[in-house]
């Protein structure tokens, strides 16, 4: 006796009705998908550019931190398509023993202590630190008394005989508690500080530079760079091109920098009230984040 088997399946309209509906299905859900998703990716995005702008601002704070006091400056053109910020960053520094502590004069030899700095009208090269002793390096600079105002400006030359800067000429490579600096023939540092304080400025880094470069959008992206420019020199005039220094790039993609370094008083711009103020904005696919940072500086020389 034969069996007859009977064969089964799907038939082809059975498929077709399967794919459409997993097509409606399918449709329904990337409806509730999209946003869940793009909402996602939004948030990295922010994220990412609040982070840049964070880590930014907080580099800044930091290296303004150990700015001398009253060198900071920021171009007056600042907030249009460049902005710069300059400083003169601090390694270290201390106490000068201070005239009344001791009458000894300025001796030659590294290891006489209890040297007094002397100033106007006595022409004087070295001092006893009161403290712990530095190492030096060759090319460092002291800064004594900077109030940032003509004749008392650690950015003018160091031949004018009111300048607060002194090139180190003593002992390198080694622990020393005693600064030997150059000093133009009868000259002598014209103000004195009234905390008897004096900074270092490091060779290696000399002054340095915060600028904000080609600031502005382009299709939905800041084209905007904040970039570090350190040892490329002292100058009197605030540089805006730093031939022969190191750079470090820190963010791209900026769309706006605004630095205020305010006064206290518009007859005299000399006097600041201690507080840079930053605004950094960062654009990327069309969003677009702004930051505002305060930093607190040290004003008393």
């Amino acid at each position: 006796m034969t069996r007859r088997l009977r064969s089964c399946g799907f038939t082809l309209i059975e498929m077709i009705m399967v794919i459409v509906i997993l097509g409606v299905i399918s449709g329904v859900l990337a409806v509730f998908m999209v946003s869940p998703v793009q909402g996602y990716f939004d948030a990295v995005r922010r994220a990412e550019l609040v982070d840049t702008a964070d880590t930014a601002l907080r580099r800044i704070g930091r290296d303004l931190r150990r700015a001398v006091p009253n060198s900071v400056r920021v171009n007056a053109a600042c907030a249009a398509a460049s902005c710069y910020l300059e400083f003169l960053p601090t390694t270290n520094g201390g106490r000068y023993r201070a005239a009344g502590e001791n009458t000894a004069q300025c001796a030659a030899a590294a290891t006489t202590l209890y040297d007094t700095l002397y100033f106007t009208p006595d022409t004087d090269s070295c001092f006893e630190i009161l403290g712990p002793p530095i190492t030096f390096t060759t090319g460092d600079q002291i800064i004594i008394a900077n109030f940032g105002n003509p004749g008392s400006n650690a950015f003018e030359g160091n031949t004018l005989s009111t300048h607060v800067r002194r090139p180190y000429a003593g002992a390198t490579g080694a622990q020393v508690s005693k600064v030997v600096m150059t000093t133009p023939a009868g000259t002598s540092l014209p103000l004195e500080s009234d905390s008897k304080r004096f900074q270092v400025v490091a060779a290696a880094e000399q002054a340095v530079t915060y600028a904000c470069e080609n600031i502005g959008t382009v299709a939905g992206d800041g084209q905007g760079r904040l970039t570090r420019y350190w040892h490329y020199g002292i100058a009197s005039l605030q540089p805006t091109s730093f031939a022969g220094g190191n750079s470090a790039l820190i963010a791209e993609n900026v769309s706006a920098c605004n630095i205020v370094y305010g006064t206290l008083a518009a007859s005299n711009p000399y006097t600041k009230n201690g507080v840079v103020a930053i605004i950094l904005g960062i654009t990327r696919s069309g969003e677009t984040i702004n930051l505002y940072h305060e930093i607190h500086v040290d004003i008393m020389p």
